[in-house]
């Protein structure tokens, strides 16, 4: 079975990551294989480095309120570059009303401020882990 691979990244101007690598670590303890692309990366970096690295899942970080348009851009290019497959998550500083239509959109699970990290590793291994193992001559 391949370790779970994530890319946590912080899109946009936000320059705040100290939650972003609180989450990384938490994940990376738990044995998840964690790419973290630093601060003020584009959609387009994003998706290109989760192509490139091929990873499990995208999990954003974002604070500076541009949610709604780059979480919908990081979901329209991965499709558009043929990687609809790789889930996408994140927190941040995001509306209750504005989780609905993220998850809408195909954002498989908001994390608000104060989500314990324990809540986060759980959901990525329960939604991410890869049962392949157990199916002989599965790949």
């Amino acid at each position: 079975m391949g370790k779970i691979r994530v890319i946590v990244a912080k899109a946009g101007l936000d320059g705040h990551d100290r939650g972003a690598k609180v989450v990384a670590r938490a994940l990376r303890d738990a044995g998840v294989e964690v790419i973290y692309t630093g601060l003020h990366q584009t959609p387009e970096q994003i998706v290109a480095a989760a192509i490139q690295e091929d990873v499990d899942a995208v999990g954003l970080s974002i604070l500076s309120g541009a949610h709604m348009t780059l979480f919908r851009r990081v979901i329209d290019l991965l499709t558009e570059q043929g990687a609809p497959d790789i889930v996408v998550f994140g927190g941040g500083i995001i509306p209750d009303a504005d989780i609905e239509e993220l998850t809408r959109m195909g954002v498989a699970k908001i994390f608000t401020p104060g989500a314990p990290t324990t809540e986060i590793v759980d959901w990525v291994d329960s939604n991410l882990g890869r049962e392949v193992a157990e199916s002989p001559g599965a790949s």
